[in-house]
């Protein structure tokens, strides 16, 4: 009989893969076998005829050593990877291609990684690199299988450079979501589809996807430029703009929710601490404790640091210090006529301006539109006499537009809602197409009001043209 023992492997046609016997024992004609198969550790308890005992084989487990050296190595890599974070605590840090500053490991494991339940705002001057402190965040949660489905909301123009700089440094893919990729996928939900997803703020803030994004649940989201998400107090009301309301969907739609941006505030304290809402929902009930925790510096909601104090392993700068000079000149001795016309503008911008303030009774709309076209016509002198030489025109026409269509018809235009901030994330040619709707809106409501204003545009015309001969 073969000598099979407690602790061999056998194979035989009993059975679909290797057995490891736990006993076995010998009963007249047979034997009793107890073990469990290697793989799906199936249960084994079964007599065995010692005339089939010919048909099994007994599979030497000696250590050899002939393995090829590049799967060992790699066997062993999957171990160590499987326990590393037991044992280091900056994981993602050393499985990424990237060579971190000391203010942004202090950010990531020093605070945004402490808290169990993420809510917080990054608000370091420009150049600190929050691109990659949130790629440590990403890549270390999904190493500690705390997040599956992220979402990075961010302006149009910086989706590539998000997918790019995750994908190079950090190996992590990602799907940018664009109208496109939502028709292909028509009835299903792509943000149930895809795991890991980029799209534009002011694209899913729109009526028809942001119901879309309401029905969807986020391990992770974080949004770049989070301080387009504004909403400011009149009084007892609360004026919150698109992007805000998205904010407070996406809210409370994830478990971990991330802000990065390099200008949190704006100067308005209760517009801030509304902010801040958007992250823990009356964590803050005044502005005086937001001033007060700032003061302290003990605020668990957000941390920023300004270039001066960004330094490297060393303790030497990384910037070169700023130091800020206004200079002045005397725009009338270079040129005169220049000098006219930009009186001259600066004159029918605040003329403008007052009268759309005088009238209480009109449409917010029409107000905000007259306001950035007056805003639009400073920046194009700014930008050369040409620039604004065309504006003006372009203005000079549509008024004139409308003069011939009637009273009635300048009453009950159907305006476009405008918003600057938002422009500013579009494309130039997207922009342009809307500063070019915007300056062409006036204040005007009767024939007289178009008369005068379109008299004014032809003085400023002469001396633009003149300027340009």
């Amino acid at each position: 009989m073969k000598s099979i023992k407690k602790g061999d492997y056998i194979e035989g046609p009993n059975w679909p893969e290797t057995v490891e016997v736990k006993s076995v024992e010998e009963n007249g004609d047979y034997i009793h076998l107890i073990g469990a198969t290697t793989h799906s550790n199936t249960h084994i308890d079964q007599l065995i005829f010692k005339g089939d005992l010919e048909n099994i084989k007994i599979i030497n487990h000696g250590s050899y050593f002939s393995e090829e050296p590049h799967k060992v190595f790699l066997a062993i890599e999957n171990t160590r990877y499987r326990f590393a974070s037991l044992y280091d605590p900056l994981l993602a840090m050393n499985t990424s291609k990237i060579d971190p500053l000391p203010h942004q490991i202090d950010a990531v494991y020093g605070r945004v990684l402490k808290s169990p339940r993420i809510r917080f705002l990054i608000a370091d001057d420009p150049g600190a690199g929050k691109t990659i402190m949130a790629g440590l965040i990403i890549k270390e949660l999904k190493l500690r299988k705390l997040v599956n489905k992220i979402l990075i909301v961010a302006p149009g123009h910086l989706q590539d450079q998000w997918m790019r700089e995750l994908n190079e440094k950090f190996e992590e893919v990602f799907t940018i979501i664009t109208r496109d990729i939502l028709n292909s996928h028509y009835g299903a939900s792509v943000w149930n589809i895809y795991n890991q997803t980029i799209s534009s703020i002011d694209f899913i803030k729109q009526e028809d996807i942001l119901p879309s994004i309401s029905s969807a649940h986020f391990d992770l989201i974080i949004v770049d430029e989070a301080h387009k998400m504004s909403a400011y107090r009149y009084g007892d009301k609360i004026d919150k703009t698109g992007r805000y309301r998205l904010g407070e969907t996406l809210s409370k739609n994830t478990d971990h929710f991330l802000f990065l941006t390099a200008t949190p505030h704006k100067g308005d304290p209760e517009n801030f601490r509304l902010f801040l809402d958007l992250l823990e929902p009356g964590f803050f009930a005044t502005t005086e404790m937001v001033q007060e925790s700032i003061h302290n510096k003990d605020n668990p909601l957000f941390i920023r640091r300004v270039k001066e104090d960004l330094k490297d392993f060393d303790g030497k700068p990384l910037f070169l210090p700023r130091n800020v000079t206004t200079k002045t000149f005397n725009l009338g001795t270079a040129s005169p006529n220049e000098k006219d016309l930009y009186n001259e503008l600066s004159k029918y911008v605040k003329d403008q301006y007052n009268t759309a303030l005088n009238k209480p009774k009109l449409d917010k709309t029409k107000r905000q539109n007259v306001t950035f076209a007056l805003v639009i016509l400073q920046r194009r002198i700014a930008s050369s006499t040409y620039a604004l030489y065309k504006s003006l025109v372009r203005r000079k026409e549509k008024l004139e537009d409308l003069l011939k269509k009637g009273e009635e018809y300048l009453k009950n235009q159907n305006l476009q809602n405008a918003d600057l901030d938002e422009a500013e994330d579009y494309s130039e040619k997207e922009r342009w197409k809307l500063e070019e709707i915007w300056e062409t809106t006036s204040v005007a409501e009767t024939k007289k009001e178009l008369l005068e204003e379109i008299g004014t545009l032809n003085r400023l015309i002469q001396k633009a043209q003149s300027i340009i001969n």
